[in-house]
């Protein structure tokens, strides 16, 4: 808002998905690879159930809380109706948001249905063009020469220290040849 006259542009990569692109539709135009996978316009909460397991291993959770709901959507305790539809309400508001960010961002340049667009699917780059998802295809390079008009690119990444990248690439080796011995006859 400080600076509303200088337009934001998106470049998507290898993949702007969710909220990526919750982001992303902001800009005043989105650009991606033929290959970029976009879109994942939903919202997801995840969790698993552990009771069976507990009985079946003679476990039981001693779980303590102050608060009717504080322990909301235990694993370890069957799940309730009454948890679940506040979840879902939870989830359908956010997603809502998301729906009117996506459609305040885009605005007519969205081509399909609500139940096309907005249902946690993803898309390749071309078929989000198609869709009205992004505004065209090309490289951050590409978009800062033939749309920004800039010829020299700022790269901000955060480059990581020498010694971050070496301790990554031993750590891949020593657990490479770890694999690679536990795989091994006899090796217990």
């Amino acid at each position: 808002k400080k600076h509303d006259t200088i337009p934001l542009y998106a470049v998507l990569d290898d993949i702007c998905a969710s909220g990526g692109y919750y982001v992303a539709a902001a800009a005043k135009e989105i650009y991606a690879d033929k290959a970029t996978l976009v879109g994942s316009i939903g919202v997801i909460m995840r969790g698993f159930g552990m009771e069976e397991t507990m009985r079946k291993i003679g476990m039981e959770s001693r779980l303590l809380t102050a608060g009717e709901n504080k322990a909301f959507l235990d694993p370890f305790e069957p799940v309730k109706e009454k948890e679940k539809l506040h979840a879902k309400s939870i989830l359908n508001e956010i997603h809502a948001q998301f729906v009117q960010s996506v459609k305040t961002g885009r605005g007519e340049r969205l081509k399909g249905s609500d139940e096309a667009l907005f249902n946690g699917l993803i898309w390749t780059g071309e078929e989000a063009l198609r869709l009205g998802l992004v505004d065209g295809l090309g490289s951050v390079e590409w978009v800062a020469r033939e749309v920004v008009k800039v010829e020299d690119v700022v790269d901000f990444t955060i480059k990581p220290e020498w010694w971050e990248t070496l301790s990554k690439g031993m750590t891949s080796t020593v657990f490479g040849w770890l694999r690679g011995q536990i795989r091994q006859p006899g090796w217990f």
